[in-house]
């Protein structure tokens, strides 16, 4: 009795995943659509379509050294935010003049304009 247990035990454990997902492993990036149109009394038309589905794969962003004089993009900034430069004043942050403010790239400090993203100075590894 035993031995007919731990065989049906043994036998389930191996059947069950192909059982589970029997289209798991041959996924064709296909979708069919189907369409029906109401054409009057008793006249319906389906249409059907297999459509490719194409998956695309992730952007991979690369991040830039940034330097003056360059437009700043914030895409291409490490680990973006706006920072309060009275926070980091013992790290050679200063108050930023008129229209530019201070922005976080990485562990880096950059002033840039507000209206023209120019940057203005670049303070490296202030933030930690």
């Amino acid at each position: 009795m035993k031995k007919f247990l731990i065989a049906a035990i043994a036998a389930s454990v191996i059947v069950t995943p192909a059982i589970a997902a029997p289209g798991y492993g041959n996924q064709n990036n296909q979708r069919t659509v189907v369409k029906q149109v109401d054409r009057g009394p008793n006249r319906t038309v389906t249409t059907k379509k297999v459509v490719k589905v194409s998956k695309q794969k992730p952007q991979r962003v690369e991040y830039r050294k940034w330097s003056k004089g360059q437009k700043f993009d914030r895409r291409y900034a490490q680990n973006y935010r706006q920072i309060d430069y009275r926070q980091y004043r013992q790290q050679r942050l200063y108050s930023p003049p008129r229209g530019y403010q201070w922005v976080q790239s990485g562990n880096d400090a950059v002033l840039i304009g507000i209206t023209s993203g120019i940057i203005g100075a670049v303070i490296g590894g202030v933030l930690r």
